[in-house]
């Protein structure tokens, strides 16, 4: 199971799907709030959304049966307490582009688009891409723009405050998954510490397995697709540190 980003929606997988799903079974969820998804009860946190995930799995999985769990951003913090109420069919927690581990999430400067339309709205989306989810500007193409336009005007959930908590941190300290992470080595929210992240993974975990993609931001999964396929497929197989 795959969960997206803040103010997003299952698009932040756009072109990671066909790979896992040529030989697996892949769920790409809205989160409560977000994309096409209702809204969560009132005063919801990333706690209670792991909850809901948990009783959606329920519905959607047999008795007994075991997933992966890969989350992006506020996904992955979402990913963290759903693993930690999962036990038993959480087979495994991948962060990506994690935040909400106790340490200083980098500022970014981001304009509001909502009162926008046009060409001004179309310019206001770009340069919050450039901001905060690539590291190359050039990369943005008409799709990721057209996403980006899409999940403004979706998006009613507000998830970019808990990024400053150590929430997903203490998720994990609950959790029984085996753990991993993959971040872009340009990390908006993260550089110019990224592997100050990627050495507080190793250290809640001793077997975690961590992956930094050269030249990719924050949107890693889409900016750098086919590396980070490659990356994720090397940590389901559980193989050996390359970061």
């Amino acid at each position: 199971m795959m969960l997206h980003g803040g103010s997003g929606s299952w698009r932040h997988w756009l072109r990671n799907i066909p790979t896992f799903a040529a030989d697996r079974l892949v769920l790409c969820p809205d989160l409560p709030g977000l994309g096409d998804s209702d809204m969560p009860p009132d005063g919801a946190i990333p706690q209670t959304i792991g909850g809901i995930l948990r009783d959606g799995l329920n519905m959607l999985l047999r008795p007994g049966e075991g997933y992966d769990l890969v989350g992006f951003s506020f996904g992955a913090l979402c990913a963290g307490h759903l693993a930690a109420v999962d036990h038993e069919r959480c087979r495994s927690l991948t962060v990506v582009g994690a935040g909400a581990l106790g340490l200083p999430r980098s500022p970014t400067e981001l304009l509001k688009v909502r009162h926008l339309e046009g060409t001004a709205r179309e310019e206001a989306n770009r340069h919050n891409l450039a901001a905060l989810m690539f590291a190359d500007a050039t990369r943005i193409d008409e799709v990721a723009l057209a996403i980006q336009d899409l999940h403004t005007r979706r998006a009613r959930f507000k998830s970019r405050g808990f990024a400053n908590t150590d929430s997903l941190k203490q998720a994990i300290l609950r959790s029984r998954a085996p753990l991993a992470c993959i971040y872009g080595e340009q990390d908006a929210i993260a550089r110019p510490h990224v592997p100050s992240r990627i050495e507080l993974i190793r250290s809640l975990q001793a077997s975690a397995l961590t992956e930094m993609i050269r030249g990719a931001g924050h949107w890693v999964a889409y900016e750098a697709a086919a590396e980070f396929d490659a990356a994720l497929a090397r940590i389901l197989a559980r193989e050996s540190v390359t970061a």
